[in-house]
């Protein structure tokens, strides 16, 4: 056989089996699809007890994307509108956030100039009805698919207000709410810019540029920025494209996607003139920095454009993005995976319960930065200069979790003027609010408490009369311990109550105007910024 005929018969050969795989997977693929409606079916028409079809389906998608990454989900269509806040920043609402604290649905946060704030909104009101609709009992999310609707469409909301012996109902015009992607910017001194950015909505890189600009036009002495990713889990990628432009050159790669089609394979690069290519800059990160977060600060990293510091940052390297599969329900799924310059990918390799697993270095490939820094893929992005991590300790977050610093504060705004500032803002109450925590009879419940609790549900039995002495003796030993431990978060408390109580009259600006006093991760950057040769060290090569 000639050499020509040969190749053609491989050539044929190879073209019947490629067919023949696809024929299969299709055929499995339609099988399966079969199956799987017929078993639907027959639970709905004759399991025993009554079912609910949207949910036993959802449930069974659930399970299926399960097997994927923790980024591929089902968006059903009473999930769209929460799904359009994350992707656009931007709902049709009144413009609050509300918790189930107790029997009621209480407002936490009320944003500024939209419908709530407008119609006296206030934070601590407890929503008793809406529309009529009895409150009681519900959670928050039920109230809200209520609440939310075409703008200039009108609700009535009957709430109790703290203070107030009357119920109130108060008449709200709803209207789009759009919530800021940069919520703050203002200067830490009078050289040191800052500006946070807490998610990558839609414009995050212009507002971003803008705040910049503007802060540098107010202050002629600004010679460097903070910016703050930390809780930024993500968004667009052109909107990660966009931040860095703001501090990188035209033309600058910023991000590449690889999928397993590689036609559908992309670069991202910066499009515009930056605001500025060389003035210092400081990327704040922490563990809950994710996906369009990690651009940034990877891609910051990678050039030596800037000193990235905080916690080692999630570790999402996935490019998501949504098809419409029928009755207002979309199927978001990951498509490619995405590179920073230095080529690296900082997916995570590992994980645990839904949750990321950080390898040792040792288990990750090296890569090389602009000036030959060694870096890593393979889960987050590691800063340059790393802090201890920021969670709250177990007992603070207790109190926290159990609205006592809430509860507090709404009594205290209740007898006390409001500041007048929010940076000079001081609480001095501190031995007061461990008096409301006595009254409330606060419980940390400690490991060590709850094994007390065992022996003594064993004593109750036993009757052990010394026994019973010495676990009394115990568990008062034990609850000295926590007042003691108290004490000793004394500072991290009082910050958080005085953050707290401005947000009542400042809101999420005052908040982060407070924080800026005493956040010892800004304070670090500060001083990196203020420390030339510091600076030019962390970013040389080694």
């Amino acid at each position: 056989m000639s050499r020509k005929y040969l190749i053609i018969s491989l050539s044929a050969c190879f073209v019947f089996c490629v067919a023949a795989l696809n024929y299969n997977k299709t055929f499995e693929i339609a099988k399966n699809i079969e199956i799987f409606a017929n078993v639907y079916k027959e639970i709905n028409a004759n399991y025993v007890d009554e079912t609910n079809p949207a949910q036993l389906m959802k449930t069974g998608i659930d399970a299926m994307l399960h097997q994927l990454d923790p980024f591929t989900n089902y968006i059903s269509e009473v999930q769209i509108e929460n799904w359009r806040i994350a992707l656009e920043g931007k709902y049709n609402g009144i413009g609050v956030r509300a918790k189930k604290i107790g029997d009621y649905v209480t407002i936490t946060e009320v944003y500024k100039d939209y419908p709530a704030f407008k119609a006296g909104l206030k934070v601590g009101d407890q929503i008793v009805a809406v529309n009529g609709q009895d409150g009681k009992g519900k959670e928050s999310e039920d109230l809200f698919q209520i609440v939310r609707g075409m703008p200039k469409s009108e609700i009535d909301m009957t709430v109790s207000r703290p203070g107030e012996k009357q119920k109130l109902t108060i008449k709200l015009v709803r209207d789009e709410v759009n919530i800021p992607n940069v919520p703050y910017s203002g200067m830490v001194d009078s050289m040191t810019g800052y500006v946070v950015l807490t998610t990558f909505t839609e414009n995050a890189g212009k507002n971003i540029r803008e705040a910049v600009k503007k802060l540098k036009a107010e202050h002629a002495g600004m010679n460097s920025v903070i910016l703050d990713l930390r809780d930024n889990g993500g968004g667009l990628l052109g909107e990660a494209v966009e931040v860095c432009n703001v501090f990188l050159p035209q033309g600058q790669l910023v991000a590449s996607t690889r999928s397993k089609i590689k036609e559908r394979d992309q670069q991202y690069k910066t499009n515009n003139v930056p605001f500025s290519s060389e003035m210092p800059l400081v990327v704040l990160i922490n563990k809950k920095s994710a996906s369009a977060s990690e651009i940034v600060s990877g891609t910051i990293q990678d050039l030596d454009r800037g000193v990235i510091l905080g916690q080692i940052s999630y570790g999402k390297g996935l490019v998501q993005n949504t098809r419409d599969v029928g009755y207002n329900a979309k199927v978001k799924l990951t498509i490619a995976k995405y590179y920073i310059p230095s080529g690296r990918c900082i997916q995570s390799v590992k994980y645990e319960n839904g949750e990321p697993v950080h390898l040792p270095d040792s288990l990750r490939v090296p890569f090389k930065t602009r000036n030959g820094r060694t870096v890593y893929d393979g889960g987050g992005i590691k800063p340059d200069v790393e802090l201890p991590d920021a969670d709250y300790p177990d007992i603070v977050q207790k109190i926290i979790d159990q609205d006592l610093i809430f509860n507090y504060c709404t009594d205290y705004c209740l007898n006390h003027p409001a500041p007048v500032d929010p940076k000079s803002f001081q609480f001095a109450g501190y031995d007061q609010f461990i008096d409301y925590l006595k009254k409330k009879k606060f419980d940390d419940h400690s490991p060590l408490e709850v094994k007390l609790d065992e022996m003594q549900s064993i004593n109750a039995k036993i009757k052990d009369q010394n026994l019973t002495a010495e676990l009394s003796s115990i568990r008062n030993e034990l609850e000295q311990k926590q007042w003691l431990e108290l004490n000793k978060y004394r500072e991290l408390i009082s910050n958080i109550i005085e953050e707290e109580i401005v947000s009542r009259s400042f809101y999420q600006e005052g908040i982060l105007q407070k924080r800026m006093s005493h956040d010892p991760v800004i304070a670090e950057a500060v001083k990196i910024l203020q420390s030339k040769d510091r600076y030019q060290k962390l970013l040389a090569k080694p």
